[in-house]
């Protein structure tokens, strides 16, 4: 598989917008975890945010490939700065799957343009990869939905305008793969809070939140989909974001190895540079081809989600590997630096601290093994 031109220049465009914003103030955002949001602003203008939304709603009518490619490029330069980017459009896609005509005009414009930040409310303290136990209730009165819970570790969630809030609309019927719903939520509503996490260890610049919700009121057109199939439409929406979350671990790790390569080809040691040793080159290299092919998954992963050939084991081992892979490099390339890794003065500390998130969020390494297993398992060969 190779990119075709357009892809190509996406890719450019990408990391040349990337350097430019993030590399002299990556290391600032990271301390004081923050994030200036009118670079998301201007990463909108550029054409960089919600790129697979469809151009009768103002995109620019790309695929799920498109935007990994950015995502990875973003990734590449700084994980935290990228995230901010690359997850100011997160929720466009259940609105685009799922929403009402109406829904698609109002919303997914002012997330194209930047004029607003979308987030999705899903993870709860006492549920997370199994979402079936979330207990937030979102009851139907009349017209209107009423909101009442809490959630933890929300991307965006003192930052986004807008909220996928995913909730028990009908907590009596037996099958439990029914009683949630996804609701749209304006955070400017009366009795929501968003405390903002502090202390994380790595996605500093990236908005993480605990949200509570007591009587929020949100109008029952706000529903996303059918009422009693949020789950069903979750499980959907995981399958396009988990590849852009497999692009994220491959930038990652595409930085760290180019960190670790620029390193070994100047630090002198045992009579030359270490890049002369044959050990760094086995590590080098065995760093390489794994991000090969991760990179290789997730493009392949993307090209079929595209093309209307969901394969959803060939996504969780894309963002599984991706995950592992990240982890992976960021940790040897970090070895490669000895002491010098281990201080602020270098980027490898941060991304060896990104990295760990890809194993973690959207679906763990365990979460996805087990979906692949359940995918092959009920194949016939």
């Amino acid at each position: 598989m190779e990119l075709t031109t357009e892809q190509k220049d996406i890719v450019s465009a990408a990391r040349e917008f990337a350097e430019k914003e993030f590399r002299d103030r990556a290391k600032e955002f990271d301390e004081k975890e923050e994030f200036d949001l009118s670079i998301v602003r201007r990463a909108a203008e550029n054409g960089f945010v919600g790129v697979f939304i469809k151009e009768e709603y103002g995109g620019a009518g790309l695929g799920f490939l498109e935007h990994s490619l950015i995502t990875e490029q973003m990734w590449r330069v700084d994980p935290g700065c990228g995230q901010n980017i690359c997850s100011a459009s997160f929720g466009a896609e259940m609105i685009q799957a799922f929403g009402t005509e109406g829904q698609k005009q109002f919303y997914l414009p002012k997330i194209i343009s930047g004029e607003v930040i979308i987030g999705t409310a899903i993870t709860e303290p006492d549920a997370g990869s199994d979402v079936t136990l979330v207990k937030t209730r979102a009851e139907k009165r009349g017209d209107r939905y009423v909101i009442n819970g809490s959630k933890m570790f929300i991307t965006n969630g003192c930052t986004a305008k807008y909220l996928l809030v995913y909730a028990v609309t009908d907590p009596d019927v037996k099958d439990v793969h029914k009683r949630c719903s996804i609701v749209l939520l304006d955070t400017a509503t009366a009795g929501f809070a968003a405390t903002r996490i502090h202390g994380k260890m790595g996605i500093r610049a990236s908005n993480t939140a605990e949200i509570a919700f007591s009587d929020v009121e949100v109008p029952a057109e706000n529903l996303i989909g059918q009422e009693g199939r949020g789950f069903y439409q979750l499980m959907d929406f995981f399958n396009m974001t988990r590849n852009h979350v497999a692009a994220q671990g491959v930038g990652v790790a595409q930085g760290a190895l180019e960190m670790a390569i620029s390193h070994v080809k100047k630090r002198k040691a045992f009579g030359g540079t270490l890049s002369k040793l044959q050990g760094v080159q086995f590590k080098i290299a065995e760093m390489a081809t794994r991000i090969e092919a991760a990179r290789a998954l997730y493009w392949r992963a993307a090209y079929l989600l595209d093309n209307g050939r969901l394969d959803p084991a060939l996504v969780s081992m894309a963002k599984w590997f991706a995950g592992e892979t990240a982890v992976y490099v960021a940790n040897e390339s970090l070895q490669l630096h000895g002491g010098y890794g281990y201080i602020a003065e270098y980027d490898i500390q941060r991304f060896y601290r990104d990295a760990k998130i890809i194993e973690i969020y959207e679906g763990s390494k365990e979460v996805e093994k087990a979906v692949i297993a359940s995918e092959l398992l009920r194949r016939i060969y």
